[in-house]
């Protein structure tokens, strides 16, 4: 079994860059890839994001450090991504 590296994060600022998602959450570990998902119509952010890094155990750090921390006046929710049903 793949050990787990991909975050889903929710209740991010609306303004939020993908930029500035990788920097937060490097404070865990290093990140492979951030990614938040825009609206393709207003091109607005969707409000949520994904985080990968580089190891499992940076993952689970990150999930410990920052889920449920006030943000910008919104408390994220930070957690393992499922993995999508086909």
């Amino acid at each position: 079994m793949q050990e787990e590296k991909k975050l889903f994060v929710g209740g991010l600022p609306w303004r939020m860059t993908n930029e500035e998602l990788k920097e937060m959450f490097e404070e865990a570990g290093e990140v492979t890839d951030a990614f938040i998902p825009r609206d393709r119509e207003t091109g607005r952010s969707r409000g949520f994001g994904f985080v990968e890094f580089a190891t499992a155990e940076a993952a689970q750090a990150a999930v410990e450090k920052f889920d449920q921390m006030d943000y910008d006046g919104r408390a994220l929710n930070v957690n393992f991504a499922q993995k999508k049903e086909n």
